[in-house]
């Protein structure tokens, strides 16, 4: 299947990996046919490398539901984004569309994904966030002239996922690598180590994940070792993580900092990525 350079990220996600596909080409396999991400976000891997079978995954149900209805119903997404205004009382308004919950259960998948396309364009920083509720609670981000209907790129998007054989599933990581097949690889890019007691960010999905949460992936890891099935992970270069991985391979790069709320502190930080080959 040939490569569609339009097939691109249509959502902004925190930890976003467009940055760093450079220096990933080097660490993949010669070759991937199969190919799964349990913590996929904006998936910058996947649609760079657009393999022909995928295990696609995130616990973030509003995300999945987005590649649903890109892959099925694109052209009736991009006509409900039309409608969408990038203004800060509509912003707020359209936002808070999840918090009566009868009212939300009632809206259709489509307007369901469209709105989160809208408040990933147009909140700050294309952040998205939720409370301990599971509700959008990103602010405004006053930008002049945001992106909300991108159609190239989402009709490129949705003409891969039709393609190729993209499972989408919004279950818990491991029970999507359990059921891998034979010849996978995986590509794990869980929500980081905090580098210090500020820097933790674990808004995208209720419960956030915690160290326990970090071992309880590494022995996922260990599990991925012993069945022979290949696995890159990408985590902060933290002392914990560096002693958790300490038996594979860990490779250093340096990755840009984006979330910071002083834009003087979004500099270069280390970064770790672990593989089990060379």
């Amino acid at each position: 299947m040939k490569k569609n350079r339009l097939v691109a990220p249509v959502l902004k996600w925190v930890g976003g990996k467009r940055q760093l596909l450079d220096a990933f080409t080097s660490l993949l396999p010669d070759r991937v046919t199969t190919y799964c991400e349990p913590f996929v976000g904006g998936g910058a891997l996947l649609f760079d490398l657009q393999p022909k079978i995928a295990y696609v995954n995130d616990i973030n149900n509003e995300l999945i539901r987005v590649y649903e209805i890109i892959k099925n119903n694109v052209e009736a997404l991009i006509t409900a984004l039309q409608g969408f205004k990038n203004e800060a009382e509509y912003f707020y308004a359209v936002r808070d569309w999840d918090r009566d919950k009868a009212t939300y259960s009632s809206l259709t998948d489509i307007q369901k994904a469209a709105r989160i396309i809208y408040l990933n364009k147009t909140c700050y920083n294309g952040l998205f966030r939720v409370n301990s509720a599971g509700e959008f609670n990103s602010p405004f981000g006053n930008y002049r002239n945001p992106n909300i209907v991108n159609a190239p790129v989402l009709r490129a998007v949705s003409s891969y996922l039709k393609a190729a054989t993209v499972h989408l599933t919004s279950l818990d990581y491991a029970e999507v690598l359990r059921a891998l097949p034979k010849g996978a690889f995986v590509y794990l890019d869980p929500p980081y180590d905090p580098v210090s007691d500020t820097s933790s960010y674990t808004g995208y999905a209720k419960g956030g994940f915690s160290r326990d949460e970090q071992i309880r992936l590494r022995e996922s890891c260990d599990e991925l070792h012993k069945r022979g099935l290949q696995f890159m992970l990408s985590n902060s270069a933290t002392d914990f993580i560096k002693e958790q991985y300490a038996k594979y391979s860990i490779t250093i790069v340096k990755a840009k900092r984006t979330i910071n709320s002083d834009a003087a502190k979004r500099g270069e930080i280390d970064e770790v990525v672990v593989r089990n080959y060379e």
